[in-house]
């Protein structure tokens, strides 16, 4: 095995307590939280089953990502309309600017803090 995915296969689970794999060789009948959500299920709450790992060799740090049983996973609760709600109240409040109290029709960037008008519009401030 290579030296890369010598310390990212472990089928056993002797070395990091789960069973895991290398990046993209997971064996079938596992998932991802969002490869779940993409097939309309959710983990239900059953514990991490395993992991696949990858090894950045540039930098040597490692990521993960865990793995839940598809067999065991339930279906997505679906949305009520009180979530419905709560969810178009927060995109409101993240579209609207808090300097001119105006609807912008898209999401106000966090970096600036106010719709593009009101920051174009802006005194410009001189350091002294």
């Amino acid at each position: 095995m290579s030296a890369v995915f010598g310390p990212c296969f472990d089928p056993t689970g002797a070395r990091h307590g789960i069973p895991t794999f290398p990046w993209r060789l997971a064996p079938d009948g596992y998932a991802t939280r969002r490869q779940l959500r993409a097939k309309g299920l959710r983990p239900g709450g059953q514990p991490v089953t395993a992991q696949v790992m990858r090894v950045n060799r540039r930098r040597g740090n490692v990521r993960v990502a865990y793995l839940y049983r598809l067999d065991l996973a339930l279906p997505v609760r679906p949305m009520t309309s009180r979530k419905w709600g709560a969810l178009a109240l927060a995109m409101l409040a993240r579209r609207t600017c808090p300097v001119c109290r105006l609807d912008v029709g898209y999401c106000i960037p966090s970096s600036l803090g106010m719709c593009g008008l009101c920051h174009v519009n802006q005194p410009a401030q001189h350091v002294a």
